[in-house]
């Protein structure tokens, strides 16, 4: 079942275990921050997969950025999702966003002039950032069913965003292999629309008891 809406910002984390974020040093001498604002769903990977309640899990669809990407979204690179540590732009060439086969990538160009760049870099260097993290609307979602370690879960496949932010952060407090994604920004959002997907099902259901009825009685 597919589903399009309009919702709150989301924002899903990405550890340090899965992809680390870093200063990295380019040939021509120039420093960027770079690393993986989120991962796409790999079935060999259970890591990339994100468990927003005990029977609900969440994949990023690997097509999820591609209209990002080909738009041009003018997402920001923020520290810690703050406006106030503004790092880089899309719109004005200081932040790249792009895809692998992993996941998606930003690369933001390092100012040394910058205290916010500094502060950052500082904190990289040191290893203290463990993470990064990117901000979304869900444009396009479908939900299926699975059975995972023998339990009949709820699976939220994200196919379509409109990106907003990608970036370094303190806590990725919402590991893909934990339930801590429970506190992630808009699992409300997400929670009303399993719950809609469930009515749905439900009275999908039971229109079919009822066709079937109406065909036995009818002989």
């Amino acid at each position: 079942m597919e589903t399009k809406m309009e919702t709150k910002i989301e924002r899903r984390m990405v550890s340090r275990q899965v992809a680390p974020v870093r200063l990295k040093t380019r040939a021509d001498g120039s420093k960027v921050i770079t690393g993986y604002g989120l991962v796409f769903y790999d079935a060999a990977d259970p890591q990339t997969q994100f468990w927003l309640w005990d029977d609900f899990v969440e994949r990023i669809s690997p097509k999820a950025l591609d209209r990002a990407i080909s738009e041009k979204h003018d997402a920001r690179g923020l520290f810690n999702h703050d406006p106030d540590n503004l790092l880089g732009r899309v719109g004005n060439g200081t932040m790249r966003v792009s895809k692998d086969a992993k996941g998606g990538l930003y690369e933001i160009d390092f100012d040394e002039s910058d205290p916010d760049h500094q502060r950052v870099a500082a904190k990289l260097e040191r290893g203290d950032l463990s993470g990064s993290s990117f901000s979304f609307y869900p444009v396009r979602t479908t939900w299926g069913q699975e059975t995972i370690d023998g339990k009949t879960v709820d699976v939220r496949v994200i196919e379509d965003i409109d990106l907003v932010d990608m970036g370094p952060v303190t806590f990725p407090a919402y590991e893909a292999t934990t339930a801590g994604m429970r506190s992630a920004g808009g699992l409300e959002d997400a929670l009303a629309e399993r719950a809609a997907r469930r009515r749905a099902r439900e009275a999908e259901a039971i229109e079919i008891d009822l066709r079937t009825a109406r065909a036995i009685a009818e002989g």
